[in-house]
């Protein structure tokens, strides 16, 4: 598990996202990055927090940030999810699950005794210059898209 600490270099992100297209993290030299990890399209916790950050794209927007969603699910999975709740953020597909290896949010997760990997919902807030300005790890959702936003002006 890769160790990411504020003030270090974000880790590459080349993926594909719903709608056709690669992002490249590489692209946003100057920009605010919000990079949100969640487990699964289309559960609760992480249809909770979709409609949250896209509710607020427009204050991301205005604050100078871009927010992606990143899991593990198919651009076609991610294509549904975003058309059925109408979401307004990019969703990027790391199926191989080398991104959420780079960022650390691949882990071990416990349910019901029974272990297994999964994706641990984090969110890095990346800053102009590419660097790690922020790191919420283990998120609950509720108050978590005001908080992150809060960080983006603040930056």
């Amino acid at each position: 598990m890769t160790n990411l600490n504020v003030g270090d270099p974000a880790p590459a992100i080349n993926l594909p996202r719903d709608g056709g297209g690669m992002v490249d993290l590489s692209e946003t030299k100057g920009m605010k990055v919000v990079v949100y990890f969640y487990p699964k399209d289309d559960t609760p916790g992480c249809t909770k927090e979709a409609i949250g950050f896209t509710e607020q794209a427009a204050a991301f927007a205005e604050a100078g940030a871009v927010v992606w969603g990143v899991s593990k699910d198919s651009v076609a999975k991610h294509e549904k999810f975003r058309a059925k709740y109408e979401l307004g953020i990019p969703l990027l597909s790391d199926e191989d699950g080398t991104v959420c290896e780079d960022y650390g949010v691949w882990v071990e997760k416990n349910m019901y005794g029974k272990k297994y990997m999964g994706i641990e919902r984090a969110t890095y807030l990346i800053d102009g210059d590419g660097k790690i300005a922020q790191i919420w790890r283990k998120v609950k959702v509720p108050g978590h898209v005001d908080a992150v936003l809060e960080s983006v002006r603040a930056l």
